[in-house]
């Protein structure tokens, strides 16, 4: 359960490096999952809420509530990330060199729903796709 919780949690706490990239950033505001329109993979946890704050040249992310660092992460230990357009950034995490899993952040165009998409191998060597949608709080 720890595992399959860190993938979803790993997505949200890896934005933090990337804020200086974008500028103003859409995915700023607190995220609630919009439970009908989401499918997580069964290697995936369930985050119900996730919060993105500007912290200087960082973003700050707040899971549930509760804030995770990502160091000893078993998931990944490296994450690579690249812009795709004004609203979306794509994220590649590795372990060991190895691609493990990829992923898509996009906020809508009204700024009030913002869906992950997130695909890859889990720790188990099964492979998993997770589509979770938040709407804005």
């Amino acid at each position: 359960m720890m595992n399959s919780r860190i993938a979803v949690v790993t997505v949200a706490l890896s934005v933090m490096a990337t804020a200086a990239c974008f500028g103003a950033n859409p995915h700023v505001g607190t995220w609630k999952v919009n439970e009908s329109k989401s499918k997580e993979g069964m290697d995936m946890g369930k985050t119900n809420t996730v919060t993105y704050a500007e912290k200087k040249d960082q973003l700050q992310v707040t899971v549930d509530g509760k804030a995770y660092k990502a160091k000893g992460n078993l998931a990944w230990d490296m994450m690579a990330y690249k812009a795709a357009g004004d609203r979306a950034y794509d994220i590649t995490a590795m372990k060991g060199g190895k691609v493990t899993w990829t992923g898509r952040s996009t906020v809508s165009a009204d700024g009030k729903s913002r869906t992950l998409n997130i695909s890859g191998t889990g720790a188990d060597g099964k492979k998993f796709k997770a589509k979770i949608v938040y709407d804005k709080a």
